[in-house]
């Protein structure tokens, strides 16, 4: 990996970060600390190591993602919208009462 890339996906992590924070700050609830400590490991599955298209969600080669730890919910909706799955202005609606992005993750797409 070069170090551009490096640098991109650093630059990546504190926006998956920010959107942690925002988030959990606007449900006044939640479990930052799991979340931020597994922004790294978003970031690269996601975007180096994954293969993936959100364009086409259901496309059966893609890889998959299992997140046995549902309080990181906050880290994966960030990592998400930053990949395109969703709109990057929804992750701070987490845990609204009208939100689709609640504490616990389900399957998206």
């Amino acid at each position: 990996m070069t170090f551009e890339e490096k640098k991109n996906l650093l630059n990546i992590a504190v926006s998956v970060r920010e959107g942690i924070l925002t988030s959990t700050h606007g449900a006044k609830a939640g479990h930052p600390g799991g979340s931020l400590s597994a922004a790294d490991m978003f970031v690269y599955l996601y975007f180096k190591e994954m293969t993936l298209d959100q364009e086409y969600s259901v496309w059966e080669d893609r890889d998959r993602f299992v997140l046995s730890k549902g309080h990181t919910a906050p880290g994966l909706y960030s990592v998400l919208a930053l990949r395109g799955y969703f709109p990057v202005e929804d992750p701070p609606t987490l845990r609204h009462i009208d939100s689709y992005l609640q504490g616990h993750p389900k399957q998206y797409r």
